[in-house]
C-alpha cells in the first residue's frame, strides 16, 4: 500500500512528502501566486532551510520570481546577433539602413556577433577595437561600434544587461582621415566635356543641385519643371540597390525632400535632356535609365567607363561621384549662401554635417583685393 502523502503548514510556506519519500516545498508570494522549489529534498529539514532562505530574500526585497529568473536567464543568453535582429524591428528602417545593419554584423562585428550579451565586457569590446584599429579600417570600425554602443543600450534599457560596456572614447567619431576634395572649376569643365551628351544632366544635377545618386536616379521627368531660365527640380523620392535589387523608397531623411532651382549651364543642360521626345507623353518615366530604358541605372554601369573616362580627363582618377555634391555645396557657400541655406539646397539635417559639403578654395587672393577695397577715409 502507498505511503499516502502528508502536508505540513510551517510558519512560512508549506512541505509535502511526496509518495517517494522526498519532500517538496512551496510558498506563496506578495501577489497569491504559488511557486515550488525546482527540486525536492531528502529531508524536511532541508525544505524547512530552503524556505527559511525564500522568506529571508523576500523581507530583504532581493527575491524574483522563478519566471522572471528564468526570462532573465534566457535574456543573458541571447547572443548580440539574436538582439541586433529583434533591435531592427522595432522600428522602420529603410532597407539600405537594414542591410547596412547586418553587413555590420556579418564583416566587422563577427567576432562579437555570437557572444551571449551578458559575455561582452568593457575589456571584450576594448580588445575588439584594438584589433579593428590595427585592421586599418578605422571609418568602419567606427560605424561599427557606434551600432555596438546604441544596441546595448537598448539592450540596458531592456533590463537584458546591467550596464553598457561601450566605454571606448572617441570611437564613435573615429575616422581613417580620407577627405573628399571636390573638382576645381576647371576640373569641372573638363569633366562635363568628358560625359556622354545623354548623362551631362546628371552631372549638373549633382555638380549644381547637390543631389545625392540615389535621388538623381530616382527622378522622373513630371519631377522637373522648366521654366524660361531655370528649372524646378523637385526631390521627393530616393532609389537604393540592396543585394542587386533596386528599391525606390523615402529621401534618405526628412531633410531630403525638397525643391531646387538651377540656373546658367546647368539649367540649359536639363532643360535640353528632360524635353527629348521619350518623355513627352510618359510624365513617369526615369530620366537616367539603364540601358533597357526602363530599370533604374546602376552606379557601377555609370562608373565604367563613363565616370572613370571624365575624371581621369580633369586629371583627377582619385575623385568619387559624390565629391561633386560637395562641389555643389561648395559653391553655393561661396555665392553667398548661409550654411543653414545650404543645409537646405542640399538635404542635409545636421549643419555641421553641411559645413563638411563646405571647402576651402584657392580664392586667397580675390577674398585678400575684396577687403583692401574699403571706403575712402577708413584707412
Amino acid at each position: 500500500m502507498a505511503t499516502k502523502k502528508r502536508k505540513r503548514r510551517e510558519t512560512f510556506g508549506m512541505i509535502d512528502k511526496l509518495p517517494s519519500g522526498r519532500y517538496r516545498a512551496r510558498y506563496l508570494d506578495d501577489a497569491g501566486t504559488r511557486h515550488a522549489a525546482p527540486q525536492t529534498f531528502d529531508t524536511m529539514t532541508d525544505a524547512r532551510a530552503y524556505l527559511a532562505g525564500i522568506q529571508t530574500d523576500m523581507s530583504r526585497g532581493e527575491w524574483t520570481s522563478p519566471v522572471a529568473r528564468a526570462a532573465a536567464k534566457k535574456a543573458a543568453s541571447t547572443t548580440l546577433a539574436e538582439y541586433v535582429e529583434t533591435w531592427l524591428t522595432l522600428k522602420s528602417r529603410r532597407p539600405r539602413t537594414l542591410e547596412e545593419y547586418r553587413r555590420l554584423i556579418r564583416g566587422p562585428l563577427a567576432e562579437l556577433a555570437p557572444l551571449p550579451l551578458s559575455a561582452i565586457s568593457v575589456e571584450t569590446v576594448k580588445q575588439w577595437w584594438g584589433a579593428q584599429l590595427a585592421g586599418g579600417k578605422v571609418t568602419q570600425a567606427s560605424r561599427a561600434y557606434s551600432l555596438l554602443s546604441t544596441v546595448l543600450s537598448e539592450a540596458v534599457d531592456d533590463g537584458r544587461i546591467s550596464v553598457n560596456p561601450c566605454r571606448v572614447k572617441g570611437a564613435q567619431t573615429e575616422r581613417t582621415g580620407k577627405k573628399v576634395t571636390p573638382p576645381t572649376d576647371e576640373q569641372f569643365a573638363a569633366i562635363v566635356a568628358a560625359t556622354p551628351q545623354h548623362l551631362r544632366a546628371l552631372v549638373y544635377l549633382a555638380a549644381d543641385a547637390g543631389l545625392r545618386w540615389g535621388e538623381a536616379t530616382e527622378l522622373r521627368r513630371s519631377d522637373v519643371v522648366v521654366e524660361a531660365d531655370r528649372v524646378l527640380v523637385t526631390v521627393a523620392r530616393a532609389v537604393v540597390k540592396v543585394r542587386g535589387e533596386f528599391i525606390p523608397g523615402p529621401t534618405k531623411t526628412e531633410a531630403g525632400v525638397r525643391s531646387i532651382y538651377v540656373y546658367g549651364d546647368a539649367a540649359a543642360a536639363i532643360a535640353r535632356h528632360v524635353d527629348a521626345d521619350r518623355f513627352r507623353f510618359n510624365p513617369g518615366a526615369l530620366l537616367f535609365p539603364a540601358s533597357d530604358g526602363v530599370s533604374h541605372l546602376s552606379q557601377s554601369t555609370f562608373h565604367t567607363p563613363t565616370w572613370n573616362n571624365a575624371r581621369t580627363a580633369a586629371g583627377r582618377p582619385d575623385m568619387p561621384f559624390h565629391a561633386l555634391r560637395h562641389y555643389a555645396g561648395t559653391r553655393y557657400a561661396q555665392a553667398g549662401a548661409t550654411p543653414r541655406e545650404t543645409m537646405t539646397r542640399l538635404g542635409h539635417t545636421s549643419l555641421a554635417v553641411a559645413l563638411r559639403y563646405q571647402h576651402a578654395t584657392d580664392r586667397d587672393a580675390e577674398i585678400a583685393a575684396r577687403m583692401a577695397k574699403r571706403p575712402a577715409g577708413t584707412a
